[in-house]
């Protein structure tokens, strides 16, 4: 125990004596980008604690307060600060609750994708041979077409398949329809840092003494080829939540019934010409803050972890 004690601290100063952090500290954009990012996270994490109303209570939605303006217009109310829908749901509760879902859909896509692109691309890269032949050919078809056609076609599959599947069940599709084209990017790129590192003096050393293919490519050389996959990983959860509000604002993502911010933009959209901007512009200002934040962070990870580009 006072060993474990002993380095912790250790491990901690570490870091904040690191580049990294001193990096960190000294970019206003990282800085801010990072705030913006974890405020949306925490809202749509604790939206059950501290959005003003339950969007998704029926017992307590009135019709009679459907379509009211943000409260600083005429017409609005306090209670109300970014306005209501045609149903009498407050818009900013709803935002909180709709940012919750697409963050989590987002977030279970890059996660998937991180898991078989890294793990392809380090077979792929260590092996070589036809192994890695086959792999970058399957790469090679997934790039030829559009990601979002391909996610189109599974989440329209899956949809027409299970059309009355459970909520997890369609979450599960919908990840899986991201996911899978967004792989090929982690396995590119961790193919090629597999294919410097497994010819260096610590790779051959490993394999003097007998240890295992796996066990070299888990314990040696995934290490050293995690940072441009954090970067990448951290870009891709803003591509991966604008694919998700895209193919719920064409209508096979998620059911209305858990609403995201894709599903907002869509209703929305349909009451854009009777004057209630209000049901577009604060969801699509949502996402694109969500987007733009993760974008930011991500450009200042990827310049922080390479010492070529300080």
């Amino acid at each position: 125990m006072s060993t474990e004690a002993a380095v912790a601290p250790g491990a901690w100063a570490r870091f904040f004596d690191g580049d990294v952090w001193h990096s960190f500290r000294n970019s206003p954009m990282a800085m801010i980008a990072a705030a913006v990012a974890l405020a949306c996270v925490f809202c749509a994490l604790f939206a059950g604690v501290i959005a003003p109303h339950n969007p998704f209570d029926l017992a307590t939605l009135e019709l009679s307060d459907s379509m009211l303006p943000p409260a600083w217009m005429q017409g609005g109310q306090s209670k109300y600060v970014l306005g209501t829908d045609e149903q009498g749901r407050d818009v900013l509760s709803a935002l909180m609750y709709g940012a919750r879902i697409s963050l989590l859909i987002g977030g279970a896509s890059v996660v998937a994708s991180v898991l078989l692109g890294v793990s392809l691309g380090l077979l792929a890269g260590y092996a070589g041979g036809r192994i890695d032949a086959f792999i970058m050919r399957v790469c090679d078809v997934m790039l030829s077409f559009p990601s979002i056609l391909i996610a189109l076609l599974i989440a329209g599959v899956g949809r027409a398949l299970f059309p009355q599947a459970h909520d997890s069940l369609a979450f599960g599709v919908l990840i899986l329809a991201i996911a899978l084209p967004g792989w090929v990017q982690y396995a590119r790129t961790v193919r090629g840092s597999t294919m410097v590192e497994r010819n260096k003096e610590y790779v051959q050393a490993a394999r003097v003494v007998g240890v295992s293919p796996l066990r070299i490519m888990r314990k040696h050389v995934l290490p050293n080829v995690l940072g441009p996959v954090l970067v990448l990983a951290t870009i891709h959860v803003a591509t991966a939540i604008q694919t998700e509000a895209t193919l719920s604002f064409l209508g096979v993502g998620v059911s209305p019934t858990s609403p995201s911010l894709g599903t907002f933009i869509n209703e929305g959209n349909k009451q854009l010409f009777s004057g209630a901007w209000w049901l577009v512009i604060f969801p699509g200002s949502m996402l694109l803050l969500i987007a733009l934040s993760m974008n930011l962070f991500g450009d200042w990870l990827r310049d922080a972890l390479n010492p070529r580009l300080r």
